[in-house]
């Protein structure tokens, strides 16, 4: 599927519910399930590969996992690329490339860093962001890449002051440099969902989170793109640690074939 047919799923009336992965396994459910995309869990990844979120992994490591996703699934796939992994745009740009040549139709980019150091996630600049993705969709104008861009900004998952406003102005720069779609992880406000879209053109993408609204009411305040983020994954290793428990505790595998209590 190329870009052009994901770009037209967050067009549609209905929001496209897009299912994130981690793996081959994980693709192969959401295809049998019937959804019309995947994307990666950047978060997901890291902890299946035992790194702390935050880009952490080398590029190569996540490009492997994305072939062999590729390879096994039709559905389309957007990749979660954290921050860029580089801050010079020239070689986000070509990893960006780099996962368009093996059949990436999307990718997430976000405007936070968490540092090497000390862990802690921050804001960049937005103009200074806005500057460093000018650069990557002229890049990859110039090497005549098309690829969904969707940009995350994390306005309302760190708390800002003001993050409303704050994110209707981040959205406008992204916007005029080069963003197809604007990812807002951590608002669940109906009023500040509302807000945010009718402020911009993009398609808005919001994430699972327990106060989030359903999925008629999201579309009803215009979301177009809705995703799940690491909450699945995480779901998941919780129902194992459950299951590993119960067999320990049976002093048997009668556990395995019986549903989580």
């Amino acid at each position: 599927m190329n870009d052009t047919i994901f770009t037209s799923l967050h067009q549609q009336a209905t929001p496209l519910l897009l299912c994130n992965v981690w793996d081959v396994a994980s693709a192969k459910t959401a295809g049998k399930l019937g959804f019309s995309a995947i994307g990666t869990s950047s978060a997901a990844i890291a902890s299946m590969l035992g790194y702390a979120d935050g880009q952490h992994m080398a590029f190569e490591e996540l490009l492997f996992i994305v072939k062999r996703i590729v390879a096994c699934s039709e559905l389309p796939l957007s990749v979660d690329i954290e921050a860029g992994f580089s801050d010079n745009p020239q070689i986000t740009a070509g990893y960006i490339k780099a996962l368009a040549e093996v059949g990436v139709v999307g990718i997430n980019i976000e405007d936070s860093k968490v540092s090497k150091t000390n862990e802690e996630r921050t804001l960049i600049n937005e103009n200074n962001f806005a500057t460093y993705l000018a650069a990557i969709t002229s890049q990859l104008l110039k090497d005549n890449i098309a690829i969904f861009i969707n940009v995350r900004t994390d306005t309302f998952l760190l708390g800002v002051a003001n993050p409303v406003e704050a994110t209707q102005k981040r959205a406008k720069l992204y916007q005029a440099a080069g963003a197809d779609g604007l990812f807002v992880p951590c608002i669940v406000q109906t009023e500040a969902i509302k807000a945010v879209v009718n402020s911009t053109t993009l398609p808005v993408n919001v994430m699972c989170m327990p106060d989030l609204a359903d999925f008629a009411t999201l579309q009803s305040l215009g979301v177009k793109r809705i995703s799940m983020g690491n909450f699945i994954f995480d779901a998941l290793q919780d129902d194992l640690t459950t299951r590993l428990s119960n067999i320990v505790q049976a002093n048997s595998f009668e556990p395995v074939f019986k549903a989580i209590a």
